[in-house]
């Protein structure tokens, strides 16, 4: 992957010792800067910081995809193909639910990739997907 810009991103939690056991437990992320109300995330070299916000609500919608029902917002990383198949494993390990059980879409389409969605502790949600090909990841 070429060097691009990191984001940051912030998002809600209810609960810092469920976010901690999501983020780095079952996603493996390195902890940064914390305090008694958030934590920093190494995110793949982003930063996702999440706060405590009593009563938020995570989840707005949904938009169909390719027969699926898109949870909005959320978000995530592209990943190699590889590393997409080893955390799909480990997800799948630990009886993650899954809102978009990992597959591939957009077969023989440019954009062809391989996609899944799930909620953290607070509702919020992410997409982890894989290109066989990062050129495309903007095709038409």
């Amino acid at each position: 992957m070429t060097s691009r810009p990191a984001f940051h991103l912030a998002i809600p939690v209810d609960d810092l010792a469920r976010a901690r056991a999501f983020y780095g437990g079952v996603l493996g992320l390195s902890e940064g800067r914390s305090a008694d109300h958030w934590v920093d995330w190494d995110f793949h070299g982003h930063q996702v910081v999440t706060h405590v916000v009593a009563g938020a609500r995570a989840e707005a919608g949904h938009n169909p995809v390719d027969g699926h029902d898109v949870p909005v917002p959320h978000f995530g990383l592209v990943l190699t193909v590889e590393d997409f198949q080893v955390l799909a494993d480990k997800l799948r390990a630990v009886d993650t639910k899954f809102v978009i059980e990992p597959y591939q879409r957009f077969a023989g389409e440019p954009g062809e990739q391989w996609t899944m969605f799930l909620h953290d502790p607070a509702g919020n949600a992410l997409e982890f997907k894989a290109f066989r090909d990062e050129a495309q990841l903007f095709a038409k």
